[in-house]
């Protein structure tokens, strides 16, 4: 559970995970400053049942970079279904 202070690149493998959770998000207050905190949920086999698992908060800089990352990956992004 952190704050993410840069973004960037990682060139380890990645594949897919098995394991599908719920995503929670919230404007969290940071004096005068805004963060959008995402928070994944435990999958529905957890036996201790529904809760916070891993929480990560972004400043507008950090969402800025992750979005302009997300238009590369998903050039579509900007069109209306």
């Amino acid at each position: 559970m952190a704050v993410v202070g840069e973004i960037f690149k990682d060139v380890a493998n990645a594949k897919r995970h098995p394991t599908v959770v719920e995503c929670g998000w919230q404007i969290v207050r940071d004096g005068d400053k805004k963060l959008l905190q995402l928070s994944s949920y435990g999958s529905d086999q957890r036996a201790s049942g529904k809760k916070v698992s891993q929480t990560l908060q972004f400043d507008r800089e950090t969402l800025a970079a992750l979005i302009k990352i997300a238009k590369q990956a998903f050039p579509d992004l900007d069109k209306a279904d």
